[in-house]
């Protein structure tokens, strides 16, 4: 199970200075779409200079014009790109065509959208890869655990993400994810190093 860094409402800066103390106990690092609109796709690039190592995903969040948007990313660096469930299958299409291309993935978000009938599709039209997300606003929801559970491990990798830190990551990392996504709880933290670091033996 591999730890996934969410790099979100933050500076520039801030970015780099949180890397520079977690990198070692985390295996990719996302660029969130916050810091992508804010300081462009050039970040991307970066960051992936800095750190060759590390898997970057860029959170682009494509919607439509798959095969541009996501040759885009790709050119920029990224080595995995997200778009979301609800895109015509043609775009998620050109977004998986284009990935295989560069030898790079695809993550499919199913942000408030993930209903049994719209897994048979992603599953059919080929994709691999799919992020269980419960986005920041459906946080606030207490309850909010939209049917992930049953996600089958065997029939996608599955990265999963939504206000996951130390205290909770068990009850997430007991559904067999690929990836876990953590943001603030590390971002955030007074110790972000101890921190990512307590995470990571967590889900190993």
């Amino acid at each position: 199970m591999k730890l996934q860094i969410a790099l979100d409402r933050l500076t520039y800066d801030e970015c780099f200075h949180i890397l520079g103390q977690v990198h070692e106990s985390v295996d990719i690092i996302e660029i969130g779409t916050g810091v992508i609109k804010a300081f462009g796709l050039g970040i991307v690039k970066s960051v992936k200079e800095r750190y060759p190592e590390k898997e970057i995903l860029a959170d682009v969040k494509i919607c439509d014009a798959g095969q541009s948007e996501s040759e885009q990313a790709f050119q920029y660096g990224a080595d995995i790109i997200t778009v979301m469930s609800f895109a015509d299958q043609d775009t998620i299409r050109s977004c998986l065509k284009t990935a295989d291309a560069h030898g790079g993935e695809v993550v499919v978000d199913l942000l408030n959208n993930s209903k049994d009938s719209v897994i048979n599709t992603l599953r059919q039209i080929g994709v691999k890869s799919v992020s269980a997300h419960i986005g920041k606003d459906q946080q606030k929801n207490a309850d909010a655990f939209p049917g992930f559970e049953a996600l089958n491990p065997a029939s996608f990798k599955v990265y999963m993400a939504g206000g996951i830190n130390a205290e909770n990551v068990r009850r997430f990392s007991a559904m067999h994810p690929s990836v876990i996504i953590v943001g603030g709880g590390i971002t955030k933290a007074e110790d972000k190093e101890a921190q990512a670091a307590l995470i990571k033996s967590i889900i190993e």
